[in-house]
């Protein structure tokens, strides 16, 4: 019996005691570097931490340190099973979290998790919950209270978003400061000495992206760097989309995860308690019956634990084939958010969180179109994501970014395909650097920068030659240079075949840079859609609908904005004008906002703080307030809206979780007609008794206005002094046009320029000349020839009257036929003054993707920072050598009366 038990288990324990041996042997290196690991790599990325692990090898290696092939930290320290029952908890399965798990479970001091995305928070919530966890943060007023609790009675403690700096009373928690008194061990907190539970564990985490912690900090508490991974999102959003398209799968692979981790279990235990058997029996084993009634069942045990295994892995290979075909989604989804998250480095007030991103992403699974075939599913859901994420996060960027955010992703989805060279996005960018300078072939056109620009471009891999054909061909790049639509002409010779449409933009960067934004526009347009580049109108009715009580929704101001009309408009249709209370903040007024943001919440009423940056000292509280919102106790029709221009003390939690909607003029004439028309209504189009004349008069007003808002653009060409036009100055004008028109005969044309030209707009004006300009402008558009049909307000008759008999929806379907650029003829301009606005436009839109860029990216085998050494160590070397002093001295000698000379020996010693 006991030789029948054991002969099945013959191969497995000998090859188990071979790979112990081999353990045995090279233990030491292998722990050497989990512990290295341990003790230092927590707060790294995953790549980093992998190029410190290979250094640390390749220095065992030299020092003859015995070590395995490739150790790691989770094959030397981790337990299979009890990874498992991390994940199972929430912690994502990606190499950088389970890494993570390790090092926290193995940690000698307290864990700090840098978790901007809220992970960690989540998986250190679901994992000790059931030993009763103590939740709290800084800001809470008994925080100190829940802490004691927590050490007296060994309970978890989950200390959540923390900033830069932490609580001096923590230091003794943080150092473990503990001592004996009476035989037991107490720790002194505050002023108070508590008893202290061994059972007690402390966890703290922040939401900050990119904290700088002090070493005092980074000594008291192991720092681990729980920043999501692209790998680690696309495996979530993976689970996801299978979940919700495939729900049966996803629910086996969860069961077999967890009878997978059950049966490990069990094994284990079987052969512990043989080894227990095996070194506890006394004399002859064969005479030990209890050992061999185990070994039986054991045996059995086994047998069908590796049947179940081999079906388990089989069915997860199966369902990890359907898994892969969702692959697509996962990607792009993973770029996307990235995208996104990146967007904070322009601008403090565009913060998105990933639980906000997870929500679009569902969102966008359960709307998409449906497909008979699994792939053209695949690319509605993209399809769908793609522009519903974009139609989001469009409502809270500056038109500044717009443009900017929809050609970012575009090129990253390219990226990501392998269609863009990373040395030419470079170039796109930056710029690059000339490798042999050259006679410029034609110094009458072309500038010396443009000539410079045509050099590095050539030493690109793609563009060899370039130069040499340029110069070849000048007549046909001259016709590209001075033509009005560069960006559409072909390019001569071999290039319009041989470059896609990004390498162009790289062409198109040398010579007109100022149409760069344009060639974006249809760049955009070729690889994502006509959507993206479309001016995206805000519409507070569907940011209301996708709120909640709990959900604070965020005004982000432009200089010289206020939505304060827009929102009691808006409150007056809902039926809550009565139930809206409104506060601007400021010094003092704090204490006040709570009170009714309090009764509010009871009561189901809304509440608008207006100028949030002016209380930067009460944000915090705000904070606290919103995070302190219960779901369950608020009333559902509660809202708060808030209103701030961009700000770095704005609360990030109320940023990531909120709505948000920046508040400014619309770019173009387009934008700013479309706006000004969706706010009207056919009942107030024919509110007036001399119908064709308000409709008319009404669309020369809307155009006048748009003018005045895209006049500032030109600079000194547009204004001397650029004002800050609001809608408040149409509405004005747009109500007394109204007035007059009902209460005079005949129109009064005088009245309506002088009220317009001279109060409204004129009111905020300050220069003559400025005022003559507006004036002057205003004739065209207050003029009974804008009355008739047809009336051309530009010499192409672009912009023209319509028929007055069109209802709303027609003045709508007109504007939309407008083109997307203004033409500077409706300005009363030159086509040369974009010239300059424009270049300035490219360059800056340039600069915020170069902020987007991360810093240590690798860029065609060199990361920046060894670019930047290879540029320096150029530049050395075409240094003259160092100035001899002596020589100096002697040929200048330092006489009283030659003042000089001292000034240039103390020149040539700095």
């Amino acid at each position: 019996m006991l030789i029948n038990s054991l002969a099945d288990e013959k191969v497995r324990w000998q090859d188990t005691v071979e790979n112990l041996d081999y353990k045995i042997n090279n233990i030491t290196g292998d722990v050497l570097v989990a512990a290295g690991f341990v003790a230092y790599l927590g707060p790294f990325t995953g790549h980093y931490r992998v190029a410190l692990c290979k250094e640390w090898l390749r220095q065992l290696s030299e020092n003859n340190i015995p070590h395995t092939k490739e150790p790691n930290l989770i094959n030397t320290l981790g337990d299979p099973v009890e990874i498992r029952s991390w994940q199972i908890a929430g912690l994502p399965n990606d190499t950088l979290s389970v890494e993570n798990g390790v090092i926290t479970q193995f940690s000698q001091r307290w864990t700090h998790y840098i978790d901007p995305q809220g992970q960690a928070n989540k998986w250190i919530k679901n994992l000790v919950r059931v030993n009763s966890l103590e939740v709290a943060k800084l800001s809470d007023r008994d925080f100190l209270c829940s802490l004691e609790n927590a050490i007296t009675f060994g309970k978890p403690f989950l200390l959540e978003n923390v900033g830069e700096e932490l609580d001096p009373a923590l230091e003794p928690v943080l150092l473990k400061q503990t001592y004996k008194q009476q035989g037991n061990t107490v720790l002194k907190l505050g002023d108070t000495v508590i008893p202290y539970h061994e059972g007690f564990k402390m966890y703290i985490t922040t939401n900050l992206p990119n904290p700088h912690y002090s070493p005092e900090v980074s000594t008291k508490l192991t720092l681990i760097n729980f920043t999501l991974s692209p790998s680690g999102l696309e495996d979530q959003l993976l689970g996801e989309v299978v979940a919700a398209e495939r729900p049966d799968l996803e629910a086996a692979r969860n069961q077999l995860i967890v009878s997978n981790a059950r049966m490990h279990q069990e094994l284990k235990e079987i052969e512990d308690q043989i080894l227990y058997r095996l070194s506890t029996s006394e004399g002859n084993p064969v005479d030990d019956l209890e050992l061999i009634k185990v070994l039986e069942a054991s045996k059995l045990k086994a047998g069908e634990i590796q049947a179940k295994v081999m079906v388990a892995e089989q069915t997860a290979k199966d369902i990890n084939i359907t898994r892969l075909q969702y692959v697509p989604v996962a990607v792009r989804s993973q770029i996307l958010y990235f995208c996104v998250s990146d967007l904070s480095n322009v601008d403090p007030m565009y913060q998105y969180s990933l639980e906000w991103f997870l929500n679009i992403f569902l969102m966008g699974i359960s709307n998409s179109e449906r497909a008979d075939t699994l792939k053209d599913r695949i690319v509605n859901i993209n399809n769908y994501i793609t522009f519903s994420l974009y139609s989001n996060v469009c409502r809270s960027l500056f038109e500044k970014h717009k443009l900017m955010f929809a050609f970012l992703v575009c090129v990253r989805i390219l990226m990501n395909d392998g269609q863009i060279d990373m040395d030419e996005w470079r170039y796109l960018l930056s710029g690059g650097t000339i490798k042999e300078k050259r006679e410029n072939p034609a110094p009458a056109w072309l500038y010396e920068r443009a000539w410079g620009d045509i050099l590095a471009l050539s030493s690109l891999k793609n563009f060899s030659g370039f130069a040499n054909d340029f110069a070849a061909n000048l007549v046909a790049f001259r016709a590209i240079f001075d033509s009005p639509e560069p960006h559409r002409q072909p390019l001569p010779g071999k290039w319009e075949a041989e470059l896609d449409a990004f390498q162009k933009l790289l062409v198109l960067r040398c010579l007109r840079g100022d149409k760069i934004t344009n060639a974006m526009q249809d760049f955009v347009v070729l690889n994502l859609d006509r959507h993206f580049i479309e001016p995206q109108t805000t519409d507070l009715s569907v940011v209301f609908r996708e709120s909640t009580a709990t959900t604070p929704l965020v005004f982000v101001l432009s200089p010289g904005t206020d939505p304060a009309a827009d929102l009691y408009k808006f409150a007056e249709e809902t039926k809550f004008s009565k139930k809206l209370s409104a506060i601007s903040l400021g010094q003092g007024q704090g204490p006040r906002a709570e009170a009714m943001m309090h009764s509010a919440m009871e009561q189901g009423n809304w509440v608008f703080f207006q100028n949030c940056h002016l209380a930067p000292s009460w944000m915090p509280s705000l904070e606290r307030l919103v995070e302190g919102i219960d779901p369950s106790k608020v009333h559902q029709d509660f809202r708060l809206w808030l209103t701030s221009l961009p700000s770095n003390h704005f609360p990030v939690s109320i940023l990531q979780n909120g709505s948000k909607m920046t508040i400014e003029p619309p770019r173009g004439v387009k934008a700013n007609l479309l706006k000004s028309y969706i706010s009207f209504s056919d009942d107030f189009l024919n509110s007036c008794p001399k119908v064709a004349e308000f409709k008319s008069l009404l669309l020369s007003l809307c155009f006048f206005h748009g003018n005045m808002l895209e006049r500032r653009k030109f600079g000194p060409l547009g204004f001397n002094i650029p004002y800050e036009f609001t809608d408040g100055d149409l509405r004005i004008c747009v109500s007394q046009l109204q007035m007059f028109l009902s209460e005079y005969t005949d129109i009064p044309y005088k009245v309506l320029k002088y009220t317009a030209g001279e109060i409204n707009y004129g009111g905020r004006v300050t220069d003559d000349w400025d005022r003559r300009c507006i004036m002057s402008i205003l004739e065209d558009f207050y003029k009974p020839e804008v009355l008739i049909p047809e009336f051309a307000y530009s010499e192409s008759g672009i912009y023209k009257q319509i028929s007055t008999s069109s209802d709303l929806n027609g003045y709508l379907q007109y504007i939309k036929s407008l083109p997307l650029n203004d033409s500077p003829e409706l300005f009363g301009l030159h086509d040369n003054a974009n010239i300059t606005f424009a270049q300035n436009e490219t360059f800056a839109l340039l600069g915020a993707i170069t902020q987007l860029q991360p810093k240590t990216f690798t860029l065609g085998g060199h990361s920046r920072e060894e670019l930047v050494e290879e540029t320096s160590t150029d530049i050395l070397a075409k240094l003259p050598a160092l100035m001899n002093l002596q020589e100096v001295i002697h040929k200048y000698p330092l006489l009283y009366e030659e003042s000089m000379n001292t000034v240039l020996v103390q020149e040539v010693i700095r």
